[in-house]
């Protein structure tokens, strides 16, 4: 990968931010060694890995990854046969253990979950997990976290220990009491036992030399002071040398058989050190994913599918908490030159370095700050001229220095490369940079490399075109506050708003009028043209804003009309269990009347009278339930008032519904599917929360029409056809005569209108063959005559 490429685009500085979310510092160190990788099957399983782990981070709020200790140096002691750990290298050695064991159990359920293409990600690194509860306990039985010995290290151990502290006290009191029968002449004020050069000795004035005698170990500052071990005292240090040279054999006896015990399994606790490493840095990735909100991409190569950035943020801008603008991009395998045109200080530097940022961190195993449906191709080889070195030459220097990069991209880019070039033609003559920048564009696109050009040239912004492979897009640039949106745009080149800036920052008005009139007239008109394009896409965008919120609105009011729908809807059918469990009721109750009725009759001997009796039984019983039925609804002057044209209605019998036509001297001519019926206004029983055109219309009244089984004494039944085309009268006819067969009427009018004939020609042809038809006829006079058809049944 090309050296100056990473350093342009600042992987390492990418890398650092994520490596900062390790847990140790092998583990950082590990994130910082990451490269990018070129092959695309490797690519995808290490984004895969880091995918399972963010899965595996998500499932277990607040788990946090085990400290790994770096045992690199113990272990390489232990792998030499004989070789001694010393204390602190034990206790890395049991942090290790620790580590192994908590991972290992943590990452069970998810180490063997495989993945869409059946690999298990994590296996790898679980079954590399080596777990010694044993060792774990015994070196935590040995030593402590500062790597001394504990007690329970041995028996012997214990034991020494034991009467090394009992020496020491034996020592101490003896000294104390030596100390009370010199005289107060030697004897230094506030004098105390202490220790020096590992012995135990007592502070005396010089001229007490001579008086207590035995070995002098130190002496103050000043020589007044002496420090000295009386006679008294060195047997019993002897004794306590003695217990201290056992301590060491005995510590040295413990040290050699734990190592002991470790040198057998030092490659598998080397393995599982590298794998608790490794997890350490996939769990650092998956831990920056999630708080960049990412989404593990998918990766191709550079010439299966094209590039795709969604929802793209620059890694680096996320890490200083700064308000990043996402943007995405696509490019078809067809456009293989990006030219990016905008104004200075529009994010275009910024745009060209994410791009190949997001790239080669997705090579490198990391995944990108992307949004799901990002595409990423695996690239061979990233070359970047971002132009970092304008600040240290100038001029020519300048421009040649761009000319050395673009000289070494040329030599080395193929069909497998992603190229990023920053202010392309700048440093010189801006038409021989122009026809430079045009030359190595058309080279570039013709290799098929993958290539995202920034320029401010004019002659660059013309280059898009069909079949060229190369495309034009602009940062936009807010022109009435003059500043950046870092929104981009495909399909179209950008202004540099260089005048506009100057007028902005209070340059003089005849001066810019000047700069102005000296522009090149092509390059004035394109400047035009892209304002008043602009323009339009603002007034649109607008537009589009308020199309949108229209149909919000429009969106919430057509909810709160099928809520309130399915209240009303609600409330009818409610309405219609409550009829139906009344009318039930009343049922039972007549039956059980005539029940008792024909009892009556059976059991007397007066027949006669008893028939008379049973009648007047079943007939007061009628009486009380019309009664209960009339109490139960309103009056029928009162349903009579609620009626209108447009009212949805129950007939008499409870179940047929229809819509009131036409009311005319307490009459009502009611629709009941494809049939009309003229009956007493009084009889029909208004349909609550429903009623109205808006309901009537929403809902057929065919459906509801099949279902009244009840009289009909006063009904005229009739199917309008007036108004309908040839073709038309099919389907009304059919269901009219449906619904006139269910009413179990014998005869019924089908009114055609006389016109030209053709509809009733139509309708004699489908009576005809209607099975259900006896007969039928012209009306007579009186009827409708030629107008009328009268159908009989069978």
């Amino acid at each position: 990968m090309n050296a100056h490429g990473l350093t342009v685009l600042d992987l390492q500085g990418a890398l650092d931010q994520v490596a900062g979310r390790a847990a140790s510092p092998l583990g950082r160190e590990a994130v910082r060694a990451l490269r990018p990788l070129t092959d695309v099957g490797a690519v995808a399983r290490e984004l895969g890995r880091v995918g399972r782990v963010m899965e595996f981070a998500e499932g277990i709020p607040g788990w946090g990854m085990p400290a790994v200790p770096d045992a690199r140096e113990a272990l390489d002691r232990i792998r030499i046969e004989g070789g001694v750990l010393e204390g602190l290298e034990l206790h890395r050695i049991r942090l290790l253990l620790a580590a192994s064991r908590v991972l290992s159990e943590s990452l069970v359920p998810a180490s063997g979950a495989e993945d869409e293409r059946g690999d298990a990600p994590l296996l790898d690194i679980t079954s590399a997990l080596w777990v010694s509860a044993d060792l774990e306990a015994e070196i935590a039985r040995t030593v402590d976290e500062d790597g001394g010995l504990l007690d329970t290290a041995s028996r012997d151990l214990k034991r020494i220990r034991a009467g090394l502290r009992s020496a020491h006290g034996r020592i101490v009191r003896a000294l104390e009491g030596y100390i009370g029968t010199l005289p107060q002449r030697f004897v230094v004020e506030d004098g105390s036992v202490t220790i020096r050069e590992g012995r135990y000795v007592i502070p005396l004035r010089r001229e007490g030399r001579g008086h207590v005698g035995g070995v002098v170990h130190d002496e103050s500052g000043t020589g007044a002071t002496i420090f000295v071990e009386p006679p008294i005292a060195v047997d019993a240090m002897n004794d306590l040398r003695d217990l201290e040279r056992d301590e060491r054999r005995e510590t040295q006896r413990i040290l050699r058989s734990l190592s002991a015990r470790l040198h057998p399994f030092c490659d598998a606790l080397a393995a599982s050190l590298d794998a608790l490493v490794e997890f350490d840095s996939l769990h650092a990735r998956a831990r920056a994913a999630l708080e960049w909100r990412a989404v593990v991409p998918e990766v191709c190569a550079p010439h299966d599918r094209g590039l795709r950035l969604v929802e793209a943020r620059h890694p680096l801008l996320l890490a200083q908490g700064v308000q990043v603008v996402p943007y995405d991009l696509e490019m078809d395998l067809t456009e293989r030159t990006l030219v990016v045109s905008g104004p200075n200080t529009g994010g275009k530097s910024v745009f060209l370095k994410a791009v190949g940022l997001m790239a080669l961190m997705s090579q490198s195993g990391v995944v990108p700050p992307v949004g799901s449906g990002t595409v990423l191709p695996v690239f061979g080889d990233v070359f970047a001229d971002i132009g970092d070195e304008q600040s240290i030459a100038e001029s020519l220097s300048t421009f040649s220095a761009h000319l050395e990069n673009l000289r070494e991209i040329l030599s080395a880019a193929d069909a497998g490369s992603l190229v990023l070039i920053d202010e392309m033609g700048t440093g010189t003559d801006p038409t021989e940079g122009a026809a430079l920048s045009r030359a190595i564009i058309d080279e570039l696109t013709s290799r098929g490399c993958l290539s995202v050009v920034t320029s401010h040239l004019g002659a660059l912004k013309t280059l898009d075109g069909e079949g060229t492979g190369v495309v034009n897009a602009s940062l936009q640039f807010d022109s009435d506050r003059m500043q950046p949106t870092y929104r981009l745009t495909k399909g179209r080149p950008g202004r540099s708003y260089g005048l506009a800036i100057a007028r902005r920052l209070g340059f003089p008005t005849d001066l810019l009028d000047r700069a102005q009139a000296l522009v090149d007239g092509g390059a004035a008109s394109l400047e035009d043209l892209l304002e008043r394009l602009e323009s339009r896409e603002r007034e649109a965008a607008a537009l589009v804003g308020e199309l949108e919120r229209r149909d919000a609105v429009s969106s919430e009011r057509a909810a709160e009309v099928e809520r309130r729908q399915a209240v009303l809807d609600e409330r009818e059918r409610r309405a219609e269990r409550d009829a139906r469990e009344e009318a039930r009721k009343l049922l039972l109750d007549a039956r059980s009347e005539v029940e008792a009725a024909i009892r009556e009759v059976r059991d007397a001997e007066d027949v006669a009278a008893a028939a008379a009796g049973a009648r007047r039984r079943v007939e007061e019983a009628a009486r009380r339930q019309a009664e209960s039925l009339r109490a139960s609804r309103p009056s029928s002057s009162d349903r009579a008032s609620e009626l209108a044209e447009g009212s949805r209605v129950r007939l008499p019998g409870g179940t047929t519904r229809g819509r009131v036509l036409e009311l005319r001297e307490g009459r009502a001519v009611v629709a009941v599917g494809g049939l009309r019926m003229e009956v007493p206004a009084a009889d029909l029983e208004p349909i609550r929360g429903g009623g109205g055109s808006q309901e009537a219309s929403a809902r057929p009244e065919a459906s509801a029409a099949v279902g009244w089984s009840g009289p009909m004494p006063t009904a005229r039944m009739e199917i309008d056809l007036r108004g309908l085309r040839v073709d038309e009268v099919e389907l009304p006819l059919g269901r009219g005569l449906d619904a006139a067969v269910l009413e179990g009427l014998s005869e019924v009018r089908v009114i055609h209108g006389k016109g030209t004939g053709a509809v009733r020609s139509r309708v004699q042809e489908l009576l005809k063959v209607e099975a259900r038809v006896a007969e039928f006829r012209l009306g007579v006079a009186g009827e409708g005559g030629a107008g009328v058809t009268v159908v009989r049944f069978r």
